[in-house]
């Protein structure tokens, strides 16, 4: 609403210039619980990579529950801890909290999304089987996945998967039988 023309205008009500906020400093460990990683710790395998707010994964991953094409044999608990041990580390290697696009990339990879040859599925069967009862399951699926990968969108993924689907080994570093 205006001001009407006869109410006077006090001074320290007037608009006044905007006053911008200065570009906030980058973030660093000042306090005595934040946590430190040791060199070259995030690089060895089994590890993990430490990241910011990674149980929020969790409720990420139960919106994509409807959304699974499973095969026969393949549980929705295995496949959804796998595919966030995956985004979790795709979102540490950013410094990140975890979002959707970290969970639809793993998910992607390894066809629960959209269908999959039965090739794709015996191999993803093999790597996803008991990931939601076995840590070491986890650490070795969260290991899997190229950095290559990783650092790819989730739609180039799809893409790449649905032009080259002989290109599934390659990005989801699963070794094919022979």
């Amino acid at each position: 609403m205006t001001q009407p023309k006869f109410a006077p205008i006090l001074p320290n009500v007037e608009v006044r210039d905007l006053h911008q906020l200065p570009v906030p400093l980058p973030w660093q460990t000042h306090r005595p619980a934040d946590f430190r990683p040791a060199p070259g710790a995030a690089r060895r395998p089994g590890r993990g990579i430490a990241g910011p707010d990674q149980g929020y994964a969790m409720l990420l991953a139960e919106r994509f529950g409807e959304r699974l094409r499973l095969a026969d044999g393949e549980h929705a608990d295995d496949v959804l801890l796998g595919a966030v041990v995956i985004a979790l580390h795709r979102a540490a290697m950013y410094g990140r909290a975890p979002v959707a696009a970290d969970l639809e990339l793993a998910l992607n990879v390894f066809g629960y999304l959209d269908g999959a040859s039965e090739e794709v599925v015996e191999a993803r069967r093999e790597a996803f089987r008991g990931a939601a009862h076995d840590y070491w399951r986890q650490r070795e699926l969260a290991d899997l996945v190229p950095e290559s990968t990783l650092r790819m969108t989730p739609a180039a993924v799809a893409g790449e998967l649905s032009e080259n689907p002989g290109s599934f080994f390659e990005l989801s570093g699963v070794t094919p039988e022979a």
